[in-house]
């Protein structure tokens, strides 16, 4: 009972790197892949893109992403 008073959980991956070029998402190098961590939610897991987004804003390559991971994991109750 005590869960279902709680809010659901809706995992969140935030992760980014380098790309080789300003027009597609292919990394140039997956070892330095910053994995920023999951997050209960879109919205904590938007506030930590934010923050590593502006922190790398000075190179153009560097792009960060949000996974919306509960759609992998249950994607027929999204």
């Amino acid at each position: 009972m005590a869960q279902d008073s709680m809010k659901k959980q809706r995992l969140h991956l935030v992760f980014g790197g380098e790309l080789t070029t300003l027009t597609n998402v292919q990394f140039r190098d997956l070892d330095k892949l910053d994995i920023v961590g999951i997050f209960p939610d879109y919205e904590s897991a938007l506030a930590a893109w934010k923050a590593k987004a502006q922190m790398t804003v000075d190179n153009a390559h560097m792009r960060y992403f949000i996974v919306h991971m509960h759609r992998l994991l249950d994607p027929e109750n999204d």
